[in-house]
């Protein structure tokens, strides 16, 4: 059992980096060559607030999926995994009228302000800090 469990995490992780590695087809970002440039006096990009939206909901949703399965599987702890998720929504909940803030007023917040947010709003960030903050959590329970 403990065999299939780890493998299970493996495709967990799998799935963030598919995730990550297949951006470009699988979502509406026209951010994504704007922010790849690196450069700040870039020209802004046209984009559709329906269709980015969508497309940062979906991304989010597969994040949140894979994320989780790595949390059931590493804890085998179906409680924590709630806690997870709930930490994760409310961190997108959070993160996203942000960024579209951000957005909507070209940015003029700060260019390295708005690309840090969608990191969170893009990456499953909050799993690197939900995974040590359990394994302690763990590690205190024993």
């Amino acid at each position: 059992m403990k065999i299939l469990s780890w493998f299970l995490v493996l495709a967990g992780v799998f799935g963030l980096i598919a995730v990550r590695m297949f951006e470009e087809p699988l979502f509406y970002d026209p951010f994504l060559q704007y922010f790849k440039s690196a450069d700040k006096n870039a020209i802004f990009p046209l984009y559709d607030w329906g269709s980015l939206i969508l497309g940062h909901l979906f991304r989010f949703f597969l994040n949140l999926i894979f994320s989780l399965v790595i949390v059931q599987f590493l804890f085998k702890n179906t409680r924590w995994t709630a806690q997870a998720a709930a930490l994760i929504v409310i961190a997108f909940a959070i993160t996203l009228p942000i960024y579209l803030y951000c957005i909507h007023t070209n940015f003029e917040i700060g260019y390295l302000f708005s690309f840090y947010i969608r990191r969170f709003v893009i990456q499953p960030l909050v799993l690197l800090l939900i995974i040590p903050v359990f394994y302690y959590r763990r590690k205190l329970e024993k």
